[in-house]
């Protein structure tokens, strides 16, 4: 198998706060909590409140939004945030999705839910966050994506996101991607799907997919070029 590709590039941060988290990061293992409660712990400039790898919302909403139309057999719809951190991703979904959504966001670090807990409740001298429908919900929860059993029972989501989070894992060992993997596809409704975001080839990432999906059909979409650069969201389907 081909080795997997090591940088995570930063793409949507002001050119000092970018600067300054690529470089905390050499040398690190990303799969290493305390690494994130000291990442997510720097102060950010200005009014820059949150911080996405690759890309936010608004990029990804073209391939979100028909996703969420489509799989609108339940409402709201439940969408999984797997290693949210201090992403806008969950944030603008609820605050700009036209569609009743109850989105939950989780990650291991404590320092980046309560951060993100902090913007949603109105703290940091912002107003409270609010659902573009009254029936949306936003909840952001402490735990680890490698064992979801504790936040969320299986089958319950329609749609699982993953942005970066199997990348990091990897970092620390493919046993524990798979294991992610799998804790993915245990908390996915049977006609839900999981999407992971990567900047990682097709022809590294895909053969791990297919390995691991429990025989769910795999495909992949290109998105971008984002600022120079190439992305893909790794898609795999529900079991039905």
């Amino acid at each position: 198998m081909a080795a997997l590709r090591l940088p995570l590039h930063v793409a949507t941060l002001k050119a000092g706060t970018c600067r300054a988290f690529a470089g905390s990061l050499a040398g690190n293992c990303l799969a290493d909590r305390r690494l994130w409660d000291q990442l997510h712990a720097q102060p950010r400039l200005g009014n820059v409140t949150t911080f996405d790898w690759f890309f936010g919302y608004e990029e990804a909403k073209g391939l979100l939004l028909p996703l969420l139309q489509q799989a609108r057999v339940a409402c709201p719809l439940r969408v999984l945030d797997v290693g949210c951190g201090i992403s806008n991703l969950c944030a603008d979904l609820y605050t700009k999705c036209p569609h009743p959504v109850e989105v939950l966001g989780v990650d291991f670090s404590p320092v980046a839910v309560a951060h993100m807990n902090s913007l949603l409740e109105g703290g940091q001298d912002q107003a409270p966050l609010l659902g573009a429908h009254p029936a949306s919900s936003l909840k952001f929860l402490q735990a680890d994506a490698l064992n979801l059993g504790p936040v969320a029972s299986s089958g319950a989501f329609q749609l699982v996101l993953d942005k970066g989070t199997w990348d990091a894992v990897a970092r620390g060992g493919l046993s524990g991607a798979y294991q992610l993997l799998s804790e993915c596809l245990r908390v996915l409704s049977p006609q839900g799907t999981l999407i992971q975001f990567s900047d990682e080839d097709p022809d590294v990432r895909l053969p791990c997919l297919e390995q691991g999906s429990q025989g769910r059909p795999v495909t992949v979409q290109e998105l971008g070029p984002f600022r120079g650069l190439t992305y893909f969201a790794y898609l795999v389907h529900g079991s039905h």
